[in-house]
């Protein structure tokens, strides 16, 4: 994005993109609305001429014969067929239409914060990971639920890993954010993959069947003795069969073939795990048979780093597309023996469970090593494509130059926090020139210490797995992540609110302490609050002096102002704070970050605009 970018520009560049997604809701409407009206009109027809094909046969029987009875039921029932393939071919067409449209507007509920529309689920908030806790990454409202369009699980979880890095490596880091860039650039291959797993799920894509099956693996000796066995027993029938029809031997064949039954329930508690495990891939490779197809057949000539990650579907020897038609025609072999009259004759006739069992473990041997890999490919790519839809739905938001030489080595530019509404955000500037100093952040009560916390560690996240971030400039060196804002006792564990903070700023000085080549990145609200004032003061400095010259940069928000005076014998503390006002007796905060300490304090004026006693 041009740096000389201005922020009313960005204004109108966010607010063009809100009318085109505006405008294609609305075309997709006025596409649905006449092919449902025409659909209701379809079915009408197809009853009429169900019930007329009815009339005009048996008017025909009557009147000439039932030759011309038939020839006009049949006629019948061509056109219906007709009309019934047209009428198929036009709920496809509204299936599609509606589809896409659902998505351009859970786009548009994206790009407004509207959470009551988003289409997806949010993922729970766990205390069991710091980071993603601190920074609202997951959980109702978060960064996650806001950017999560993926259709499987594995994606989903897959985002929540990318955004909650502690340890980001910059190759990876990398190439995420280059094939997020293709991505947003490769509309056509972004909309059609992200079409095709629509078409074709109603829920999220769950490819655990389809490795289960894989992994179900049985004795090759076995399948082969039983394939023989069987297959001995089948032709011994026959010849026996055919002695005693036209060889005037006795009825043997009905021992043999005894013995064969016998032989088929003996093995039939592996044959049905086998099949059963079988059957259930359809379904899945309906899913997953659509995504391959467009992963192997799309042209990646000016996308790179797309193509390397769907090298594995281009390869001519073993091609998706391939493998899974051989096993569908499997399971369709498998699908015939299920049916208690079709599937009885084709074992009598046939060793047909062993001879498919033999298919099913051959294919299972040639995709084992293959489709977990295109499996993992899928849902990778569908992580991405949710980062390729949050960059879309943000279109002034800027990608950030991650380097190990970063000069600073944190600076950022407007920069905003993702979750609060784009009208509504108060965006700042901020830097860090090298390893070993501290911001300390002081400020009245709601003037935005703590979103400004969040707003640095959530857009860090953001670089990290490779999107965009909320800013006109960030350039940033891959830092290690800690943070120590929602600290809470626990009743259950048996410790206090101030053990818990003890704890936590324990392991922030240990990472400080443990030398990495990358600098610790670390976010402390409100250090020591679970204390007296004359302890926490005392504790708070001694602290302070500790994190000063190691190996990371942080900040640290504190409503003691006492603090600030550190920064007078530490060149490497810089004083930063936020201000407020009192205005027709309400308090107005104008959230933009300023050098120095704070030079006011407002908990009175909040207790006094309360009506609460104060001196």
């Amino acid at each position: 994005m041009d740096l000389s970018v201005g922020q009313g520009e960005l204004f109108a560049v966010r607010a063009a993109r809100k009318r085109a997604i505006e405008r294609q809701v609305a075309r997709l409407e006025r596409r649905c609305a006449p092919l449902q009206v025409q659909s209701e009109r379809v079915s009408w027809v197809r009853v009429a001429i169900f019930g007329v094909g009815i009339v005009v046969a048996v008017f025909a029987a009557n009147q000439f014969g039932i030759g011309a009875g038939v020839g006009a039921a049949f006629g019948a029932l061509a056109l219906f067929a007709a009309v019934a393939w047209y009428h198929r071919r036009l709920e496809c067409w509204i299936d599609t239409f509606t589809l896409w449209r659902a998505f351009r507007q859970d786009q548009l509920a994206r790009l407004n914060l509207d959470w009551d529309r988003l289409t997806n689920f949010a993922s729970a908030r766990s205390r069991a990971n710091p980071l993603a806790f601190d920074l609202d990454i997951t959980g109702p409202r978060s960064l996650h639920q806001l950017m999560d369009t993926t259709l499987s699980r594995q994606a989903s979880q897959l985002l929540i890993a990318w955004l909650t890095q502690t340890h980001p490596e910059l190759d990876a880091v990398h190439t995420r954010q280059n094939i997020t860039r293709e991505l947003l650039a490769f509309v056509w291959f972004r909309e059609r993959f992200t079409r095709a797993f629509r078409l074709v799920l109603r829920e999220r894509l769950e490819g655990e069947p389809l490795l289960d099956w894989l992994a179900l693996a049985l004795p090759a000796e076995r399948l082969t003795r039983a394939a023989l066995g069987a297959t001995g027993l089948v032709a011994l029938n026959w010849v026996l069969l055919i002695a005693n029809l036209w060889g005037g031997l006795p009825a043997w064949w009905l021992a043999s073939l005894g013995l064969y039954f016998a032989f088929w329930l003996f093995n039939q508690s592996w044959l049905a795990q086998l099949f059963q495990a079988a059957n259930r891939l359809d379904a899945e490779l309906v899913r997953f048979g659509a995504i391959f197809d467009l992963l192997e057949h799309t042209a990646y000539d000016t996308y790179p780093h797309l193509a390397d990650l769907c090298a594995p579907f281009r390869d001519p020897r073993h091609s998706p597309t391939q493998h899974t038609r051989a096993i569908r025609r499997v399971t369709w072999g498998v699908g015939l023996r299920s049916n208690p009259l079709v599937g009885p004759a084709l074992n009598l006739l046939l060793p047909w469970d062993f001879l498919f069992a033999l298919l099913i473990d051959r294919c299972r041997r040639q995709a084992v090593a293959w489709f977990p890999r295109w499996a993992q490919i899928c849902y990778t790519l569908d992580a991405y494509t949710a980062l390729a839809n949050f960059a879309y739905v943000n279109p002034d938001y800027t990608f950030p130059t991650i380097t190990a030489q970063a000069q600073p080595i944190l600076s950022v530019r407007d920069l905003g926090h993702p979750l609060i509404p784009h009208a509504r955000r108060v965006c700042n500037d901020f830097a860090f020139t090298a390893p070993g100093e501290l911001a300390l952040i002081t400020g009245s009560n709601m003037a935005g210490k703590s979103t400004f916390l969040k707003t640095l560690g959530i857009n860090l996240g953001l670089a990290y797995a490779g999107a965009p971030v909320a800013a006109t400039r960030f350039v940033a060196v891959p830092f290690r992540m800690h943070t120590c804002i929602h600290i809470t006792d626990s009743i259950t564990d048996g410790f206090s609110y101030f053990y818990a903070e003890v704890q936590c700023l324990r392991h922030l000085l240990a990472e400080l302490q443990t030398p990495h080549a990358q600098p610790l990145f670390y976010l402390v609200d409100e250090i020591f609050r679970g204390t007296n004032n004359r302890e926490r003061l005392l504790g708070s400095r001694a602290y302070l002096q500790a994190l000063l010259g190691a190996n990371g940069v942080g900040l640290i928000a504190t409503h003691d102002l006492e603090l600030a005076s550190l920064a007078e014998h530490q060149p490497a503390i810089h004083n930063w704070h936020f201000r407020d006002a009192v205005a027709d007796g309400k308090l107005i905060f104008d959230y933009k970050l300023h050098p120095g300490p704070s030079a006011t304090t407002n908990a009175l004026k909040i207790m006094a605009l309360a009506g609460l006693p104060i001196p």
